[in-house]
Formats: structure tokens, C-alpha cells, sequence
């Protein structure tokens, strides 16, 4: 990478310009609520996530409480549709 990089007064051809498609730093800044809870593990589950928070420079919780994120949203249903009441009949019975 020691060459210099000589750039031409070239065309660049067809440009097109593309609108803004970055979220806004509030929308990035974004916290779900959370909720304390206290809950049993085994042993085996809490060290083989200590390890694996470790190896990857994180937290041990973080890795939990994104698992039983990735769980429910693979296995929440999808929201249904609001229906829409049934049409009532005329008087005239049509």
C-alpha cells in the first residue's frame, strides 16, 4: 500500500442520489423496559454462560435475556388483523 493513488478528472456516469434510509440517533438510543425478576438456574447453565460472556468480551445476562428474546420472538404469534364486525341486515331483510 505504498503507491500514491492518482485520481483522473473522469465521468462517473449515471449517479442517482438515494434518500436518507439511517434512523435518527433517538430511534438508535432505544431501551426496551425490562423488568427484575429472580429466577433459579443451574449451575451448569450459569457457568457455560460465564465462559461464553467472557470469551466474547460481554455480559453473562445480556446473553441470557437475549435468548429469551431471540425465544420469544421466534415462537410470540403474529398480531392478528383487526375484524371487522359483521354487516347487520336492513330491515327490509335484503
Amino acid at each position: 500500500m505504498s503507491s500514491r493513488i492518482k485520481y483522473s478528472d473522469e465521468p462517473l456516469g449515471d449517479l442517482k442520489v438515494i434518500a436518507d434510509f439511517l434512523p435518527p440517533p433517538e430511534q438508535l438510543a432505544f431501551r426496551e423496559e425490562g423488568v427484575k425478576v429472580t429466577i433459579a438456574l443451574s449451575k451448569r447453565s450459569v457457568d457455560f454462560f460465564k465462559a461464553e460472556a467472557a470469551r466474547h468480551h460481554t455480559q453473562y445476562q445480556r446473553m441470557i435475556r437475549r435468548l429469551v428474546d431471540a425465544y420469544v420472538d421466534a415462537y410470540q404469534p403474529e398480531p392478528e388483523s383487526p375484524k371487522r364486525p359483521p354487516r347487520r341486515r336492513s330491515e327490509s331483510g335484503r
